[in-house]
């Protein structure tokens, strides 16, 4: 129960941040020198059509008017109509965002295989010779991007050895499943294996490298934080007991210096799914990222709007959860 408490009240202020974005996200699209009424008109419309679609629109009354009058909208889910899509935004931005997401928790699942075993290969080098070899990689690996990254995956894996699908999520051939939206997921529950393993083998590339992008720093927050926790006393007992260091590892001191890596690891993502952009455009995968590029170079503004917002949404949900499976793991963090 401390538990569920503490996460509702997590979420429940993660409300004002939220009201607090859609003003600054609305503010700053208005205040752009571009017409949304005449964006969403034939480029042969006459003056007064534009008039009449800006009335239509509220575009001439004041802008907290303006403001008030779209949050009630989004409030029963109208954020309006894309001007370039012709297509209700939310819409537009349900079909996209179960990509972004299978695409950044692939991304964090890579992340978090390399991180963890990174920063345990780390410490293990500690004291030893190829521990200035270790660092200077992980260095070198933060040096690099993830949008050089997807390009040198592509060079190399798609078109030099030509291994790996490096377009799309599925085969132009094959016919993708909905129940949910999210591939994987419609893939398993119809028992279509051959649309999974295509959908997976599209995914490896920019899961890939996402990942690599982000693994760095939580290799180094783990060693950091396994240095810190060796120097506390119950280590030294438990290696005056005769515990095997294997144990003291992995059955004590990991399961603390996970706590700071863990925190690390919400944030991440959070930068993780908004980094995600590039590497949606450079593999041409329909996500978000794929969606926020076409809406800025059209200067559509209420897909822009609604898929910023959305962003602020997944950020902030994730920290929510962090946040609890933060005092999971840390009982003396739980608050009564």
């Amino acid at each position: 129960m401390i538990l569920l408490a503490t996460l509702a009240r997590r979420l429940l202020s993660a409300v004002p941040i939220l009201f607090v974005v859609s003003i600054l996200l609305f503010v700053a699209l208005r205040v752009l020198p571009v017409d949304p009424a005449a964006m969403s008109m034939p480029p042969n419309a006459t003056r007064e059509e534009i008039e009449k679609a800006r009335h239509d629109m509220a575009l001439d009354r004041p802008l907290p008017e303006q403001y008030l009058l779209w949050a009630g909208r989004a409030l029963h889910g109208d954020f309006g109509r894309s001007s370039h899509f012709r297509k209700d935004v939310a819409g537009l931005v349900a079909e996209t965002l179960p990509g972004t997401i299978e695409l950044a928790l692939a991304a964090m699942l890579v992340a978090s295989a390399l991180g963890l075993a990174g920063g345990l290969l780390l410490f293990a080098l500690r004291d030893n010779p190829a521990e200035a070899f270790a660092e200077t990689g992980t260095t070198l690996m933060m040096s690099v991007p993830e949008f050089l990254w997807a390009l040198l995956f592509i060079f190399t894996f798609g078109v030099a050895l030509q291994a790996m699908p490096f377009t799309g999520r599925l085969d132009p051939a094959m016919q993708r499943p909905l129940v949910t939206g999210f591939l994987l997921l419609d893939a398993l529950i119809l028992r279509r294996f051959d649309v999974l393993w295509s959908a997976l083998v599209h995914l490896v590339l920019p899961a890939v490298a996402l990942g690599l992008a982000f693994a760095p720093p939580i290799m180094r927050v783990l060693r950091g934080s396994l240095l810190d926790v060796y120097h506390e006393d119950y280590i030294r007992q438990a290696r005056l007991r005769g515990v095997s260091e294997t144990r003291i590892l992995l059955g004590h001191a990991l399961k603390n210096a996970i706590l700071p890596t863990l925190t690390l690891m919400g944030v991440q993502f959070g930068f993780l799914f908004g980094g995600s952009l590039l590497v949606e455009v450079i593999y041409s995968y329909p996500g978000m990222g794929n969606l926020m590029v076409d809406a800025v170079r059209n200067a559509d503004l209420p897909i822009i709007q609604l898929v910023g917002l959305t962003y602020c949404v997944v950020v902030l949900t994730i920290n929510s959860l962090v946040d609890g499976l933060y005092l999971v793991l840390n009982p003396r963090l739980r608050r009564r």
